[in-house]
């Protein structure tokens, strides 16, 4: 899972691998991650902040777009380990803290294994910790406070559908769109601004109303939880994106 990272501005930097992304917003006040890959992320995750000059202890906070294991892995670790604060949306606190799961169970996968794309997919994931039920009892609602004191002051775009409180962020006029809106995934048939597979998504219809919220955006840049960065009027993207 070959680790790539971009500087998008001057404080927001993208972390791609094949598998998963996150972000990274640095300023003079810190640094903080939005999303942080599987369990099996945290080498990956711990090579970006240092590629940034900082160390695990100089994470301020976590923002999650959701609570699935992709996204949220390696924070178990470090609330766990380093007391790190974890936040999301209210509506994803209880996804967080493993009070219940939403998200595509084995079974659901398997019907898919046939497919050379899925099951390679799968064999990846296992490999990065994908089954653990661990959850962050530590995590805590987003408040606009807590978002205004922290590095690029995020703002919280609620974009549910994927999960039941799956959110979005955009920072230094960046959309950091989690699942919500995505440019690709290994089990995809093509690239390019998409929504994930149905099988990954909590509900379908919001999922299509959280995208038409999101092409109301004034922004051109995208970093998704899967695929390149796109850059772009995100109207375009969601164009794109929205199922026919």
């Amino acid at each position: 899972m070959a680790l790539d990272i971009n500087a998008i501005t001057d404080s927001v930097h993208f972390a791609h691998t094949d598998l998963v992304n996150w972000t990274l917003v640095a300023d003079d006040t810190g640094v903080i991650l939005i999303d942080a890959g599987f369990p099996g992320s945290r080498d990956d995750v711990l090579a970006s902040l240092r590629h940034l000059g900082f160390g695990a202890d100089d994470l301020r906070a976590i923002l999650l777009t959701h609570a699935h294991i992709d996204h949220f892995g390696s924070a178990i670790w470090f609330a766990k380990t380093h007391g790190t604060p974890v936040y999301c949306h209210a509506e994803e606190v209880g996804h967080a803290k493993r009070e219940y799961l939403e998200q595509a169970s084995p079974l659901q996968v398997a019907t898919h294994a046939w497919q050379p794309r899925w099951l390679k997919w799968s064999v990846a994931i296992s490999r990065k910790g994908a089954f653990t039920h661990e959850g962050i009892p530590t995590a805590q609602a987003l408040t606009g406070d807590v978002a205004a004191g922290l590095p690029g002051a995020p703002m919280a775009i609620p974009s549910p559908g994927h999960t039941g409180g799956h959110c979005s962020f955009v920072v230094d006029g960046v959309l950091v769109s989690g699942d919500a809106l995505v440019t690709g995934h290994p089990v995809a048939s093509r690239g390019g601004p998409q929504l994930l597979h149905k099988v990954f998504n909590h509900d379908q219809d919001g999922c299509v109303r959280s995208l038409a919220a999101l092409a109301m955006l004034e922004t051109d840049v995208l970093v998704p939880g899967h695929g390149p960065v796109w850059r772009g009027p995100i109207r375009e993207a969601v164009v794109q994106a929205t199922p026919r």
